[in-house]
């Protein structure tokens, strides 16, 4: 893996095999390591996505982890998974135009193609070393998705756009750098949450959410400042929305990967 010259500021520590590279970067937190700090693995050996699931990572794919300290005051970290889903939507494009308003985002932590998970982004933080450390992890499938999952999954290639994970994360390094100033520490997330809104999935449509200990069933009417999907329920409240499994009321037997 090789950094784009224009993400100068950052730095990469690259690696065969890792168990996480969210778990690398917190443990390189902890360590007092300043980020940002990319770190990438070929293959990971105990890759998650939200709420602990397993991220299959066979060789071939992408999987890295943007480490960054004290990014925001700790209330807009959150907002890191908007700035990371537009810069891998950047670098996606950059390399595979054909696949130019083909994908889309599902809140609030995906990108689809053709209803299939392309990719996912997986946002941790904690304390460490007196700074508030942020993992951006951010798996792709290029070459090959796993089969045996719960919510359909796909790849590039799969979708007609052979980018190499290598050639991937390169342009993703810039894309990232590119985001990061506009979101502006939190400043300019109002255009973060505008650009993110125009591939948004399911705005306006009838969607289902899963909760941990309920779902909920309504109209996704757009995000607030802070990017909670606002949901209109049946009886016309507005229901905030801070972290949920999202579905189309189409997909109502699908569960969540």
């Amino acid at each position: 893996m090789q950094l784009d010259p224009a993400a100068s500021d950052f730095r990469l520590s690259a690696h065969d095999v890792l168990s996480s590279t969210n778990t690398e970067a917190l443990m390189r937190a902890r360590a007092a390591e300043a980020g940002p700090l990319w770190i990438t693995a070929r293959q990971q050996t105990a890759g998650r996505g939200r709420q602990g699931r397993e991220w299959v990572s066979t060789p071939g794919n992408l999987y890295a982890t943007l480490l960054v300290c004290d990014p925001a005051p700790p209330e807009r970290a959150p907002e890191l998974s908007f700035v990371a889903a537009l810069a891998l939507y950047d670098a996606i494009i950059a390399g595979a135009a054909v696949l130019r308003g083909q994908l889309v985002f599902k809140w609030p932590n995906d990108i689809l193609h053709g209803m299939q998970k392309l990719a996912g982004i997986l946002i941790e933080s904690e304390v460490a070393a007196s700074r508030l450390a942020v993992a951006i992890g951010i798996g792709v499938n290029c070459m090959h998705h796993p089969t045996d999952v719960a919510y359909p999954a796909t790849d590039l290639a799969s979708a007609g756009a052979a980018v190499t994970a290598e050639d991937l994360f390169s342009t993703l390094s810039r894309t990232m750098a590119q985001r990061l100033d506009q979101w502006k520490r939190g400043a300019g997330f109002a255009g973060i949450r505008a650009d993110w809104l125009v591939h948004a999935q399911g705005v306006g449509e009838d969607i289902r959410v899963r909760l941990p200990n309920r779902e909920l069933t309504g109209r996704f009417e757009t995000l607030d400042e802070h990017g909670r999907l606002l949901l209109r329920l049946a009886d016309g409240a507005i229901q905030t929305v801070a972290a949920g499994d999202v579905f189309p009321i189409a997909a109502s037997g699908l569960g969540a990967h």
